[in-house]
């Protein structure tokens, strides 16, 4: 069957939590949620500065009136979502997920974390155990519900109050097709992107480290590139 967005759930009244969400990636898709409409809330190891960064992001153009983006700790986001994003860097994913693995139980847990390395050549993939960074978390997080999605999106694309489109394909990875249809009507709240089904978290890992390949497209090219899959 051809995508077909009219079939997807609606997501309007779910509150998506930023794991990460001070960083640049987190705050990106932070300010694309609330400015479509949702409930965002900011997470990170700091209260502070998770309130800090809901501020600025709330100061933001384009958000409608009485959405709310706020911040506080990571293990009271956890608990308050219904959706919560994992963007934190790679070298603190271990165990910034195992710490929430109580409050994130029952959850949906959307994991965008690239494992990559930089050298003088550029971006490379990095090897994970467990074979991707949402297979990672799955075996952190028994108890939830967890997929792969948003990984290739540009931060910059997403931080820029000028931009109103974002044409890409936003691939999903999941052992249920269940959360295939909320976390791509979550990726079709945001202009120009669609969610993508592209198999079962063990492919997860191609689709983590082709995020180098898209880092070296970006540099040749200045550009901002992300995947558009054809026929759908």
């Amino acid at each position: 069957m051809a995508y077909d967005a009219s079939t997807l759930p609606d997501v309007s009244g779910l509150t998506v939590g930023i794991i990460g969400g001070t960083g640049d990636q987190g705050r990106g898709l932070a300010y694309r949620f609330a400015r479509a409409g949702q409930q965002v809330l900011i997470g990170s190891r700091s209260a502070d500065r998770a309130a800090e960064a809901a501020a600025e992001i709330a100061a933001l153009p384009g958000l409608p009136a009485g959405v709310d983006v706020t911040g506080a700790g990571n293990d009271e986001v956890a608990r308050r979502s219904d959706v919560v994003v994992v963007a934190v860097p790679w070298d603190g994913h271990a165990a910034t997920v195992a710490a929430l693995a109580g409050p994130l139980a029952g959850k949906i847990v959307v994991d965008c974390v690239n494992p990559l390395g930089f050298d003088k050549q550029g971006p490379y993939a990095l090897p994970v155990a467990e074979g991707s960074a949402v297979q990672q978390a799955a075996a952190l997080l028994p108890d939830s519900r967890v997929c792969a999605a948003f990984n290739h999106v540009s931060a910059p694309l997403l931080a820029d109050p000028e931009v109103d489109r974002i044409d890409l394909d936003v691939l999903i990875c999941t052992e249920e097709r269940e959360l295939v249809d909320v976390v791509g009507a979550l990726a079709a709240r945001i202009p120009g992107m669609r969610g993508i089904y592209a198999g079962r978290l063990r492919n997860a890992h191609q689709i983590e480290a082709f995020t180098a390949n898209l880092i070296a497209i970006n540099k040749r090219y200045k550009a901002h590139a992300g995947i558009r899959v054809t026929d759908l």
